[in-house]
């Protein structure tokens, strides 16, 4: 296909239909010059004349009579083929699974109101939750996942992000603990604890210890488990303080705190702010379905975390 221009098939469309550079031309938006240049080019890309004089008028060629039939219905599918996708999503017919994968928290927390706002707009639409045993964006891109949720991560820069809302760290301990009595947790105190960090890594170092390290302090991270949650558990039924996104677990934490179980805390260091994202393949930009997923993640979230 090396020096094909589909232009050239629309082109030979309107000089058969009019067999006329002028009247082609007015068709096209050309001048007729430029009509006659790319008549030119047609006899030379098919080795046929085409259209020929026969006094003031232009004739077809038999090639160009058999082509007749068959050109108008390939000009329509090639334009057709090269233009965006044309007409207004139909979301009451709408049939389709979106799989998206995020942490245990989005799940536990948004996930009900979600799907909630896409099955009221489209019936026939389905959400899976894929597991997230990391950042790999390979998924993204071999389509497994239509959308991840979640901090963006570093291994695939073609990934488009759109903001959804600002989460920050806090300390969890159980009601009662000491470091909530007298002056509360100050960084020394709550240094001298002892801690329960989750990661999926299984990483015990993180942001609070660099800020706890430049006032010259360390804590004791005795624990390391997998999921935010689990530490919220170890903190429920024990002295470990554990460390969670406020936002991203509040279910979990209000519910422990129905029965007086858990008690979140204002770290006594500072953090960075957590930026929790939607990622997608760019492939996904132009889809109506995905741009209306997108639109409805965003709300469910700025609905959930006004303030944020």
């Amino acid at each position: 296909m090396q020096g094909v221009d589909l232009n050239l098939l629309v082109a030979l469309d309107a000089l058969l239909a009019e067999r006329s550079v002028t009247g082609a031309a007015r068709r096209l938006g050309l001048s007729p010059s430029a009509m006659s240049r790319t008549l030119a080019r047609l006899r030379s890309a098919t080795g046929d004349q085409l259209l020929v004089q026969a006094g003031r008028a232009l004739v077809p060629t038999p090639y160009a009579e058999e082509l007749a039939g068959r050109v108008p219905a390939l000009a329509r599918d090639a334009q057709a083929v090269l233009r965006p996708p044309a007409g207004r999503l139909d979301l009451a017919s709408l049939d389709r699974t979106f799989t998206l994968r995020a942490g245990e928290g989005f799940v536990d927390l948004l996930s009900a109101p979600l799907a909630a706002a896409l099955l009221k707009a489209a019936p026939g639409v389905r959400l899976r939750f894929a597991p997230k045993p990391d950042k790999d964006a390979q998924p993204l891109r071999d389509g497994s996942i239509d959308l991840e949720i979640g901090v963006v991560g570093r291994s695939a820069p073609e990934v488009r992000t759109q903001l959804l809302f600002r989460d920050r760290f806090i300390g969890v301990c159980r009601a009662g603990h000491p470091l909530l009595a007298g002056e509360g947790p100050t960084a020394e105190r709550y240094a001298a604890c002892r801690h329960v960090v989750a990661s999926r890594r299984g990483q015990a170092h993180g942001p609070v210890d660099d800020a706890l390290a430049r006032l010259g302090l360390k804590r004791a991270v005795v624990l390391v488990v997998p999921a935010y949650t689990n530490a919220l558990q170890v903190s429920y039924t024990s002295d470990l303080v554990a460390l969670a996104p406020r936002l991203s677990l509040g279910n979990a934490l209000t519910r422990h705190r129905a029965d007086a179980g858990l008690q979140g805390f204002d770290l006594p260091v500072p953090t960075p702010e957590i930026a929790i994202c939607a990622q997608w393949h760019p492939r996904l930009d132009g889809d109506p379905a995905h741009r209306w997923l997108r639109q409805t993640v965003a709300a469910v979230c700025r609905d959930a975390y006004p303030a944020a």
